[in-house]
């Protein structure tokens, strides 16, 4: 492993660089392609909810597009030229903003150096951000290839970081939050690698899931076009077994769409969310550890106040690791139904009689 990337860091620890001293120092984030840089923005808005959302796209900025000529006349009738701001920079709101100024190393060169002020001194023509405003850019790594470029002048003015990619847990404990397919998570979950840096490849051959800078794969696994499949297969049911089969190669490469349809076939014979509900002493449990996975992941990210109970009956026909896949999983504190499942009476007696509840979690 590479000094540098011992540095990376993760999304999570972007998000609090950011939010502590963004106000002073403008952070830059490079981090590998779909790996969710662009959700840092929505993060810090829950974490600054009196601060005004800003997003500035540099891809589609020319240098005329941050400021333009407007005339201010004096009563003697003379006159001389002041300069109106982009909006999406918004220093017109006179109150405290949070701008990310996207994709900065692929922003043409002329709108590099115009930004490079607003970058270090929060300034833009004669406007002035708010001193509690927050500013932060990102871009792609530059070893992807795919036009990301800063000259050291730019560089010297921000706290430029490295974000790694999630982890397969990190990842899954997302997808559980955000109604990712059970079955995709359960690939997922089999198959850390597609969350492998091609930095860490000396043969793009050694990981065929994911982007290498030396290979001409046109599709590849990214968390991006990880839950773009997730999309298609939440239509599974809709559309036909070869159009699934395209659109996923499209999405996530021809590799990684064929090993996953293994999992969507034995997904789709899980035993239904119905008969758990209605009948868990009767409903199937499958015979696989992967079809277990995906049964305990269905739950997590679909639980309801109204059948926990039924869930627990049907929880202890699983094995002890099932159990304790589900239990870890409620206790995460991301888990955005944590405290629905937490306050359940025979959730509590469960995980005391197994022995995954402590006193601190009850706090």
């Amino acid at each position: 492993m590479s000094n540098a990337s011992m540095y990376d860091l993760s999304i999570d620890e972007c998000i609090n660089l950011i939010s502590a001293t963004g106000h002073e120092t403008s952070v830059m984030v490079q981090g590998h392609m779909g790996s969710g840089k662009s959700s840092i923005l929505d993060a810090l808005a829950l974490k600054h909810p009196n601060h005004v959302v800003c997003y500035f796209d540099c891809t589609t900025k020319d240098l005329g597009d941050i400021t333009i000529p407007n005339i201010a006349k004096l009563g003697d009738g003379t006159g001389f030229v002041t300069y109106l701001t982009n909006e999406e920079l918004g220093a017109h709101h006179n109150a405290p903003v949070i701008v990310m100024v996207d994709e900065f190393g692929k922003a043409n060169p002329g709108v590099r150096r115009a930004l490079t002020r607003f970058l270090l001194e929060r300034k833009v023509g004669s406007y002035s951000l708010h001193p509690e405003s927050i500013v932060f850019a990102t871009t792609n790594l530059g070893a992807e290839g795919v036009g990301d470029s800063m000259a050291a002048h730019e560089r010297n003015r921000m706290n430029i970081v490295r974000m790694r990619k999630p982890d397969v847990t990190e990842w899954l404990e997302w997808g559980i939050n955000n109604q990712v397919d059970h079955a995709l998570l359960g690939w997922v979950r089999d198959t850390p690698q597609v969350f492998q840096s091609f930095e860490e490849l000396k043969d793009p051959e050694e990981n065929p899931y994911v982007f290498h800078p030396r290979s001409p794969r046109v599709s590849f696994v990214t968390p991006r076009s990880l839950k773009a499949a997730s999309d298609t297969l939440k239509h599974r049911a809709e559309l036909s077994h070869t159009t699934i089969i395209a659109s996923l190669i499209g999405q996530i490469g021809m590799r990684a769409a064929m090993d996953m349809m293994a999992f969507i076939d034995m997904a789709d014979k899980l035993p239904s969310l119905k008969s758990i509900k209605d009948t868990p002493h009767e409903a199937t449990v499958p015979t696989s550890a992967a079809a277990v996975c995906m049964v305990v992941y269905r739950a997590l990210s679909s639980m309801e106040r109204d059948w926990i109970d039924n869930w627990l009956v049907y929880l202890e026909r699983l094995d002890p690791e099932a159990q304790g896949m589900f239990a870890n999983g409620v206790r995460s504190p991301k888990y955005s139904k944590r405290s629905m499942v937490m306050t359940n009476a025979g959730f509590t007696k469960w995980c005391v009689a197994n022995n995954y509840m402590f006193s601190s979690d009850l706090v």
